[in-house]
Order: C-alpha cells, then sequence, then structure tokens
C-alpha cells in the first residue's frame, strides 16, 4: 500500500524523522511538525540540551518556526503532528496559538498534559492520538535505555 503525500500517517512519519535526528543527537526523541493545507511549514525535535534551555521542546520550536514562517501567532488553521504527547507547558503553548488540530502518537502517563485532569488545550483544537504511537514509544524507551548503561 502506497502512502499519500498527504496523509496523516505521512506527517507523523515526518516528525519521527525529526525524533530520529534528536535520538543521534543525544536529546529526548520527540520531533514535530507543523501542516498547513496539506504543507509542512515547520519542522521540529527537542534540543533542551543543545540549547541549554527547558523549553526547547519539539512543540515549542515548531510553534514559533510556523508562526515566523506564517507570519501570524495564532494557528487555528494548522495541524501539529508530534510524537509524543505534550507536556502542559507545551499544551500551554498551543492553547495561545489556538491550534487547530493535535495529533500525537505516544502517550506520556508522567508528564503528559492530560494526566493533569483537564483540557490545557483551546477548546476548539482538535485531538487524536495513537498514530504510530508504537514507532514512537519504542524510540523513547531506546533512548532511556541506552542512558542507563
Amino acid at each position: 500500500m502506497e502512502l499519500s503525500i498527504h496523509s496523516d500517517e505521512h506527517f507523523m512519519n515526518q516528525a519521527l524523522k525529526q525524533a530520529q535526528i534528536a535520538y543521534e543527537e543525544g536529546e529526548v526523541p520527540v520531533g514535530a511538525v507543523v501542516v498547513v493545507e496539506k504543507q509542512i511549514v515547520s519542522r521540529a525535535y527537542n534540543q533542551t540540551e543543545r540549547l541549554n534551555d527547558v523549553t526547547a521542546h519539539a512543540e515549542m520550536l515548531a510553534v514559533t518556526a510556523a508562526a515566523n514562517a506564517l507570519g501570524a501567532k495564532y494557528l487555528n488553521e494548522c495541524t501539529l503532528y508530534v510524537t509524543l504527547e505534550p507536556c502542559a507547558m507545551c499544551a500551554g503553548a498551543l492553547y495561545w496559538a489556538q491550534l487547530g488540530k493535535l495529533v500525537y502518537a505516544a502517550s506520556d502517563g508522567k508528564r503528559g498534559f492530560t494526566t493533569k485532569g483537564k483540557n490545557l488545550l483551546h477548546p476548539r483544537t482538535e485531538v487524536s492520538s495513537g498514530l504510530l504511537g508504537m514507532e514512537s514509544e519504542a524510540l523513547i524507551k531506546r533512548f532511556f535505555a541506552e542512558l542507563r548503561n
């Protein structure tokens, strides 16, 4: 089966490629892409170690780059594909950006925004989860297993 160039799976695979870059650079392997009208407008991966910045999560960097590319602070026409459920900080940024849709791969039972017990996203933001979740989770588990050895 051939993937459509414009499918959700295609865009999540692009986010996974960003997560792989993070992994190779010794960062927690999370990647993100922002899409509008079936076109990627930004790509990012975690860079907290490289930038010595706790806010340099893939989602934060992708949102900033998308806003710059589009010349707009609101991303209500955009979809963010990210390999791990956003944390509360990133969910807050997505709220203020009024993100149109969030698609995340793996859930984060410890730090994900859904563990906080209330919706931290904008009320109009659509949410989908689980797409390529096993692949994302495997990369994250491998990263932390290697850290422990």
